[in-house]
């Protein structure tokens, strides 16, 4: 998969430090530490009709990771949300958006990776593009990296930073091999995520067994089984929520046929649409775990798909020249991918008319 050039892309305007530049004017100094050493966290965002899906929860994880990182200063959200008004303002954006947020630590007076030799900052950078959706939807191959994802004892993955290397390094791989993109194990073994997006897997109930399952409570009202209630998610409190696509499975057949499973945040980042998952499938009565899970997993599931803000949901139909499944887009994923339209076209912080 290549992202091809959006001629709309020609002229946009970007925002460094609330300064409004031609996209080939703009220019951030060789000091700032971004360059010096990719010390910056950074925020992929996603504009609907004028709103932004999560743009909150984006920002809170924004700061926590500069928080991580020690930034001498944060600025408020608030500042951050007029700049990238500002920006897409300039461009005349309301739909079909993709916003790239930089955070640096700042400029230094000289070269070096010491934190204390920066003078000023932090830098924000506010860069939209018109990008829909990257991923095929009918279908993406991946093939498993020999890059391996820090655990938090190297690198917390939580913190979202800017230094992208290992991912950089396993899409040369996925590249090389002529797929897609590639799935990046942690160092016991189990899968972590791909080099760009969060893994899910659906499996039926006679493979996985039926230990430790969480089911969340569903729209009747009635409570969950085998583990904690997943929280009700923001969204979900505004009001009944209309379904499009499919019939959504009852709660009782999901817990007798599938369940979907993703990775435990051991050697992956907090997942923004992940996160959005999970809480669909709780809020839809649809079975599902958080769980280490080995690449015998990944061979065996019914479906797998992947999920991010630049490519939304998008089905994974073979992994190492294995057809997952029948090799076609599945019925549950289908059913979340529309279960989360809903609720993008629906949802958001609107930041634009």
């Amino acid at each position: 998969m290549l992202q091809q050039f959006d001629e709309r892309n020609r002229d946009l305007i970007v925002n460094i430090n609330g300064q409004l530049t031609h996209r080939d004017q703009a220019g951030v100094s060789p000091f700032d530490s971004a360059v010096q050493g990719g010390d910056a966290v950074w925020e992929g965002l996603r504009l609907y009709d004028g709103r932004i899906f999560k743009l909150h929860e984006h920002l809170a994880r924004l700061r926590g990771s500069a928080k991580a990182l020690a930034f001498a200063e944060i600025p408020p959200r608030e500042q951050i949300i007029e700049e990238i008004r500002r920006t897409l303002d300039a461009n005349g954006m309301r739909d079909g958006v993709h916003i790239r947020l930089t955070l640096t630590r700042g400029v230094k007076y000289t070269s070096g990776m010491d934190p204390r030799l920066n003078t000023r900052g932090p830098t924000l950078i506010v860069l939209a593009e018109h990008k829909p959706p990257v991923y095929d939807k009918r279908g993406l191959t991946l093939i498993t990296s020999s890059v391996r994802r820090f655990p938090p004892d190297c690198l917390d993955p939580k913190i979202h930073h800017n230094n992208l290397l290992q991912s950089i390094l396993a899409k040369i791989e996925a590249n090389a091999a002529g797929a897609d993109d590639a799935l990046l194990l942690d160092t016991r073994g189990f899968v972590a995520e791909t080099n760009a997006t969060h893994v899910f897997l659906v499996r039926g109930r006679g493979a996985e067994g039926n230990s430790e399952l969480r089911i969340a409570k569903n729209e009747s009202g009635s409570q969950a089984q085998h583990g904690p209630q997943a929280p009700s998610p923001a969204w979900a409190e505004s009001g009944p929520q209309t379904e499009s696509g499919p019939q959504a499975p009852s709660p009782a057949s999901s817990q007798a046929g599938v369940v979907v499973l993703t990775p435990r945040l051991v050697a992956c980042p907090e997942g923004i649409t992940r996160a959005t998952v999970l809480e669909l499938c709780a809020t839809h009565g649809i079975a599902h775990d958080e769980r280490d899970l080995t690449l015998t997993d990944v061979y065996g599931a019914e479906e797998m798909f992947c999920t991010g803000t630049m490519g939304e949901l998008a089905a994974v139909t073979r992994v190492d020249g294995r057809l997952i499944g029948d090799g076609a887009l599945g019925s549950w994923t289908r059913r979340l991918s529309a279960l989360y339209a809903r609720l993008t076209a629906s949802g958001g912080v609107r930041v634009v008319d």
